[in-house]
């Protein structure tokens, strides 16, 4: 299963939730596909969808999906992680209507620079890295020593505090 979470940003994401339909019409994704849409626009016609799910729910999705693919944002990007899973992250973009600035490709940047995630930024990548997601996770490292641990989250607090 593959589960897509856009947040509760109030402003649209089409540009993936149409894209992921898009791939499931014509079959380029063959299993199940979950999508949590937000204010998204476009309604999509060949995948499961809600507008806005539970905490609850979105931690079951994570937990049971294959792939999860999600927004920039730092909650729905570190949930994956509790379950040893790598995200790949769509940020939201402005130039896309789909953020007020670009603060989530920053944010994505930095983690994909830390080899923790997979970044996504031109959308039309997106197909690649889902048909070939075992080969690009193979060497992201998904548990850390301790040490490794604290050093990262101290930097990604630094980097969310400078971001406020």
């Amino acid at each position: 299963m593959i589960f897509v979470t856009v947040g509760t940003h109030e402003q649209q994401f089409d540009r993936l939730i149409r894209k992921i339909d898009e791939m499931k019409e014509k079959k380029i994704i063959t299993e199940d596909v979950f999508l949590q849409i937000g204010y998204s626009e476009y309604k999509p016609k060949y995948c499961e969808y809600k507008k806005m799910i539970s905490f609850e729910e979105m931690d079951e999705y994570s937990r049971k999906s294959r792939i999860i693919i999600t927004h920039g944002g730092p909650g729905s990007i570190m949930l994956p992680f509790k379950y040893n899973k790598v995200p790949i992250v769509v940020p939201r973009q402005s130039k896309y209507k789909e953020h007020v600035d670009d603060h989530q490709v920053l944010f994505a940047k930095f983690l994909e620079m830390n080899n923790k995630i997979i970044m996504i930024d031109d959308i039309e990548d997106i197909e690649n890295y889902i048909t070939q997601y075992n080969k690009y996770t193979k060497n992201i490292s998904k548990k850390e020593d301790e040490g490794n641990t604290k050093k990262f989250n101290c930097a990604l607090e630094k980097i969310i505090n400078d971001l406020l």
